[in-house]
């Protein structure tokens, strides 16, 4: 183990609007790392898990959303945690290892001997103090977070792979179109600041190619098309790739759960799996009830201390409900997440949906779905000010803000 004045520091990738558009319609309305899971936003669950890193002394989000969009989240959390949270707003895209190069300094003003990198729409138990013990072990100047997948999902993913005895990464190659491993990057490393020198080597030598190119107009039409700017590295294919089975880079597998939150479907998912985790690390976020002074509780439900739900309620398992909201007499809500000044009417039921801020819905009404989160209508998302009248029922659909449904619809995106 290090000693007890080395310091740590954590970056968090948060993204751009121009990087969220599947996760619209939610995204349309607030950054997708603010939307809640489990009744958190999304980036909340990787600094919470950040805040257990012993040692750590400040972390840092890099992203291109407007800085006014996070000043009073970072504000808060700051205050929350007592560990200094700061946003960095990218000025261009300069890839995922380009990003961390751009801030060098900023990130290495503490003087942090390792330097955790953790991107923010990844859904994990984010495992980082064991990953540092891991790290120490092997040596190196770096440590991926990986997970084992099924063979047909892994080609969506960084496949790997490993030394089975010293777990040194030998192999990585980006979502190849040929099966590699079923051993896949979970985008949660930890570095030493030596990363910065590997960033650096992979932008001089594009530059120093880029200079001594001696070719014909046309082909250098062609090369321009292809290459990238010297500043834009990617760490994927221009780091992990060229430094794999040089005894440089290690892994750490975790066998808890592992998910990528690119869907509103996959962030259904996801916050059934945070709900989960809090039973072990934040049980007084969970619901209870009994059905005589609160409502009946069913499962790992969370409910904000602002919203009013009526005692013959019926809520969970996996139910989410923020700020404001109002749940009537009888409503029965059953995986779906409920966000702030929502109301919902007597009798009303809920299944396998998101119902978006400042939404209505009726008497008697049903908004349900199959519950399928990877399928494109596979749950039922409601937009902002969705106003679904009484004894109407929608089912596998996407309806987007600011529409009055008085009528029943199923598996159609309501423009």
């Amino acid at each position: 183990m290090g000693s007890s004045d080395e310091k740590l520091v954590a970056v968090i990738m948060v993204g751009g609007p121009t990087k969220g558009t599947r996760f619209r319609p939610l995204s349309l309305n607030v950054p997708k790392p603010l939307f809640p899971l489990a009744g958190q936003p999304m980036v909340h669950h990787p600094i919470s898990a950040c805040k257990r890193i012993p040692n750590l002394v400040q972390i840092y989000l890099i992203g291109f959303y407007e800085e006014r969009e996070f000043t009073l989240y970072v504000s808060s959390i700051s205050n929350e945690l007592k560990i200094p949270v700061r946003y960095l707003r990218e000025d261009k895209p300069h890839g995922s290892a380009g990003g961390i190069y751009n801030f060098r300094d900023q990130i290495m003003d503490e003087s942090p001997s390792h330097i955790f990198l953790l991107n923010c729409d990844v859904c994990s138990s984010f495992p980082l103090t064991e990953m540092l013990d891991a790290h120490k072990s092997y040596g190196g100047i770096g440590t991926i977070l990986v997970s084992k997948v099924s063979a047909e999902s892994a080609s969506e993913f960084g496949e790997l792979v490993a030394d089975p005895t010293t777990n040194e990464l030998l192999h990585y190659t980006e979502k190849p179109e040929t099966f590699v491993s079923d051993r896949i990057n979970c985008g949660v490393y930890i570095f030493t600041p030596d990363i910065f020198k590997a960033i650096q080597d992979v932008s001089s030598n594009r530059r120093d190619r880029a200079n001594l190119r001696r070719v014909s107009s046309f082909e250098a039409l062609q090369s321009a098309t292809k290459s990238f700017p010297t500043d834009f590295i990617r760490l994927d294919q221009d780091i992990l790739s060229p430094l794999a089975g040089k005894k440089q880079l290690y892994t750490y597998e975790t066998l808890d759960f592992w998910e990528q939150i690119k869907t509103p479907g996959m962030s259904l998912k996801c916050s059934a799996l945070y709900l989960a985790q809090f039973r072990h690390t934040s049980p007084h976020l969970l619901a209870t009830g009994d059905g005589t002074k609160s409502a009946t509780i069913i499962g790992d439900v969370y409910i904000h201390p602002s919203a009013k739900v009526h005692p013959t309620a019926k809520i969970g398992p996996n139910v989410s409900i923020s700020a404001n909201a109002r749940v009537g007499p009888g409503v029965r809500l059953i995986s779906c997440i409920i966000l702030d000044d929502v109301e919902i009417k007597e009798n009303a039921i809920v299944i396998n949906s998101i119902v978006g801020w400042k939404s209505s819905i009726g008497r008697w009404s049903r908004v349900q779905s199959v519950g399928d989160y990877n399928a494109k209508l596979g749950i039922t998302i409601l937009g902002e000010a969705v106003n679904v009248e009484d004894e109407v029922v929608v089912i596998n659909s996407i309806i987007l803000p600011n529409k009055t449904l008085n009528v029943s619809v199923q598996e159609e995106i309501i423009l």
